[in-house]
């Protein structure tokens, strides 16, 4: 029996995949639809994914399914035929990444109790119902309205190195709380035209359902997501309305959609929009650095964490006991990223 987990550590598979000749296709995909048994919807998909030898991370759900994968070039069309021979997932819209790359290099497929975690208790909700669908050149028309409402769904990491013009940050470390918020900040605009985006779709998709739900009349969603939109303005000549890099969640960080660069490292305030992780392993937050503060710094978010990423391993080890393994891995909070630049204000 083919096993259902990867069994070959991390350090190996990146290994492995960095010394790959041919190239990989990056691709997300989402779809909201009632899976009856995920746990063998997971099993199954995992083995035929795995035969394909894709990479990625999806999540599955009674609601639905979630993935950001990459595939073998020579395995495209191969991978687009076994996904079609599942019947809600037919001719589904594969959103390509801007820019592929590395990005990842093993395949990890979990079951959850939804494909986005929303903080809904509602059972009168209901996500047939969501928003109307606006591509990219509906999107701009839309825009170019000055009445019209454009919101980001995404979390405040992702904001601060791009977004759309205009548009307004829900400024939470969680979509479950965002959602809730939304509803607030907009409850005087509830006959305005308003405009949910995202990363791939599938976040502003719920939203759009949860607005609707909540009293709201004409909400849109940006099918596709800015993955989509920044294909489609390339593909027609559209003018370009996202400014900045898009935040993605995978080895990258980001993909470059246009010149500018709308954030500042969070050390020294110049320009920059490089996402990396502190150095100090019982820290790894999450936050903007330049090159000259990365070297001056060791790759670390403050000065405490720098003197802790050069202590003897055997200290470190001491210091890290009995505390939860990963608590800080990826930490993306807020309200340490905004002390982090108020301490950093004063260095220099």
């Amino acid at each position: 029996m083919a096993s259902l987990h990867n069994r070959i550590s991390q350090k190996e598979l990146k290994e492995r995949l960095y010394s790959e000749e041919e190239p990989r296709r990056t691709i997300s995909f989402y779809k909201y639809t009632f899976i009856e048994e995920p746990k063998e919807f997971r099993d199954n998909l995992y083995k035929n994914l795995d035969a394909l030898k894709v990479f990625g991370r999806i999540y599955v759900a009674h609601e639905g399914v979630n993935a950001q994968v990459n595939v073998p070039v020579s395995n495209y069309d191969s991978f687009k035929a076994y996904l079609d021979s599942i019947s809600f997932l037919k001719d589904i819209r594969l959103n390509h990444a801007v820019s592929d790359g590395k990005s990842f290099w093993v395949l990890k497929i979990k079951v959850r109790n939804k494909i986005v975690a929303d903080g809904i208790a509602d059972p009168e909700f209901d996500m047939s119902k969501k928003g109307k669908y606006v591509d990219a050149i509906s999107f701009n028309k839309l825009t170019s309205d000055p009445e019209t409402i454009v919101v980001d769904m995404r979390n405040h990491y992702e904001y601060e190195v791009g977004h759309f013009e205009n548009a307004i940050e829900m400024p939470s470390d969680t979509f479950r709380d965002q959602l809730p918020m939304a509803v607030d900040i907009l409850k005087e605009k509830k006959d305005k035209n308003i405009i949910m985006y995202c990363t791939g779709g599938i976040r502003c998709e719920k939203a759009s359902a949860w607005m609707l739900h909540n009293g709201f009349n004409n909400v849109f969603h940006l099918e596709g997501g800015i993955i989509q939109y920044v294909n489609k303005v390339k593909e027609n000549d559209l003018p370009n309305k996202f400014k900045g890099k898009n935040f993605v969640f995978d080895g990258r960080l980001g993909e470059v959609v246009g010149e500018e660069v709308i954030s500042v490292c969070h050390q020294c305030g110049k320009p920059c929009d490089t996402h990396t992780n502190c150095a100090n392993e019982g820290c790894h937050l999450l936050f903007i650095q330049c090159s000259s503060c990365a070297e001056e710094m060791q790759g670390c978010c403050s000065e405490d964490c720098r003197i802790i990423y050069n202590l003897p391993e055997v200290e470190k080890k001491i210091l890290r006991k009995g505390k939860k393994n990963g608590i800080m891995i990826f930490n993306k909070s807020r309200r340490r990223m905004d002390s982090l630049k108020k301490e950093n204000s004063v260095r220099g």
